[in-house]
């Protein structure tokens, strides 16, 4: 079995938990209370010194002066929930887009918008995989798996929203 590494980063949206490969790739990013976030499990390695650059990219984000992250990710999902999450990646910052947007960049049908919320709730890699620019056709500030509260605590960061 391969070895996790994880750390904790405190952030203005609270302590987040990291976790990455063997090789330092970032494989997932959780929030406190976080729905299907993740916890330490028995035999993970606490190492912070594998996610420095993104506890780096992570404190300039906060601080408004990172627009894009640049760090390598490493996911396990299927392979259109992989295509979904890629999609996410060109969402630009200070931007929204829709889930039927999202599902018209994976060649998904207006059927699957279930599915593609589906995948959008499970992204691993909150903030780094911009899920929270992701909103309803009607521009309402739908579901967030680390809270809605963060999630306008983020657009309003990035200038989606007013301050």
């Amino acid at each position: 079995m391969e070895a996790t590494y994880w750390t904790d980063v405190e952030t203005p949206l609270g302590r987040l938990l990291l976790t990455a490969d063997p090789d330092g790739a970032l494989t997932s990013l959780s929030m406190p209370g976080q729905k299907g976030g993740r916890t330490v499990l028995d035999g993970w390695r606490h190492d912070p010194g594998p996610f420095r650059a993104a506890e780096e990219q992570l404190t300039a984000y906060f601080a408004g002066e990172l627009k894009e992250f640049h760090l390598p990710l490493h996911t396990d999902g299927t392979e259109f929930r992989e295509r979904v999450w890629a999609a996410l990646d060109s969402v630009p910052y200070g931007g929204t887009t829709t889930y039927g947007e999202i599902a018209a960049r994976v060649g998904a049908p207006r059927a699957a918008l279930r599915a593609v919320g589906g995948a959008i709730g499970a992204n691993p890699l909150l903030i780094v995989r911009p899920c929270h620019r992701v909103i309803g056709a009607d521009g309402s500030l739908t579901g967030y798996a680390g809270g809605l509260e963060r999630k306008v605590r983020l657009l309003t960061l990035e200038g989606a929203l007013p301050a």
